[in-house]
């Protein structure tokens, strides 16, 4: 790979993040409500002498470019996000800290699952166009693409949970247990992971399905393909060897943009197995005015979303040469 590939990549990416905090720092400022009136509220004999003090200590009073946003950028690069108006005395990278391994664990298994059946199952469907598998994986993939996560998590809830008893209704452990051993501990957080997870991996399947399905279904007419046939290889060695890869390529992508929409799923995801992730931070932080933890969240998840993209523009250099020229 070429470093002028990777200087331009990494080039865009550091762009996209300066716009990024640039953003975070201008969307803020322009929500309604002033922070020395949220965090002080509440407090008994708050006068304006003491509101004017909290503004001065600081820094509202001075002009917002270039003193405020060179303050702001010092303090976000260096990793000080300030402090959480509804987590008093913690700051924002702490609170980030304690919710974001939950939904790293929900998601990233979820992806990695809807990953690999999606992927198998697009295959082979596209692979065997018109068989039975074909027509009832396609079709089921289209259902579960076009279920909403709320609905979906619901129908399992109700199902597994409230229903049959099988899975806890909600949390990331039992609330109040007493655990003898680690592996006591872990097979509670299993339990109550089961529900989420299959919501997660559900949700994304269809999709990894139906686009990796239409890759192989157009590697089908390609040169390569029948050049491989008429020399005799196996349909399995044709598939691993010559479509696949190529199918890969909008599979990659697909990936990556799906990280764009992890607050929306992880709210929603989150909101209805009560699991303490970002989701839920979001939405609390977003009912008591918590400026300092959204603008945390929002900094954190799109600069996941670039690296992401970054990640993804790699992976494309390598799986076809072509794009680095």
């Amino acid at each position: 790979m070429s470093g002028s590939y990777l200087a331009r990549r990494f080039g865009s990416a550091l762009f996209t993040i300066a716009l990024i905090i640039l953003i975070n720092f201008v969307l803020f400022r322009a929500l309604p409500g002033s922070p020395e009136r949220v965090i002080l509220r509440g407090t008994p004999n708050v006068t304006p002498a003491v509101l004017a003090a909290a503004r001065e200590r600081w820094g509202l009073n001075d002009p917002v470019f270039p003193d405020q946003f060179v303050a702001f950028v010092g303090a976000t690069v260096s990793g000080d996000l300030g402090y959480s108006f509804i987590a008093r005395g913690q700051t924002v990278s702490g609170v980030l800290a304690q919710r974001i391994w939950p939904t790293v664990i929900l998601f990233g298994l979820g992806e990695f699952v809807a990953i690999v059946l999606g992927l198998a199952l697009g295959a082979y469907s596209g692979w065997r166009r018109g068989g039975p598998i074909d027509v009832v994986g396609n079709g089921l993939s289209l259902i579960l693409y076009s279920t909403p996560y709320f609905l979906l998590g619901m129908a399992l809830l109700l199902v597994f949970a409230t229903g049959l008893r099988w899975f806890p209704t909600f949390g990331m452990l039992t609330v109040g247990a007493v655990y003898p051993d680690i592996w006591a501990r872990l097979a509670d957080f299993g339990a109550h992971l089961v529900l989420p997870l299959a919501t997660v991996g559900l949700g994304l399947v269809g999709q990894y399905a139906i686009v990796m399905r239409s890759s192989i279904v157009e590697t089908l007419s390609e040169d390569y393909v029948t050049t491989a046939r008429g020399m005799g290889l196996r349909e399995g060695r044709i598939l691993r060897h010559h479509a696949l890869p190529n199918a890969l390529l909008p599979t990659v992508s697909l990936v990556a943009i799906n990280l764009g929409y992890v607050v929306a799923g992880a709210i929603t995801v989150e909101i209805v197995f009560n699991w303490p992730g970002l989701g839920t931070l979001t939405v609390e932080a977003l009912t008591a005015r918590d400026y300092p933890v959204l603008q945390g969240v929002f900094l954190l998840l799109s600069v996941s979303v670039v690296l992401a993209n970054l990640l993804a523009d790699l992976i494309y250099g390598v799986l076809d040469p072509r794009v680095r020229t």
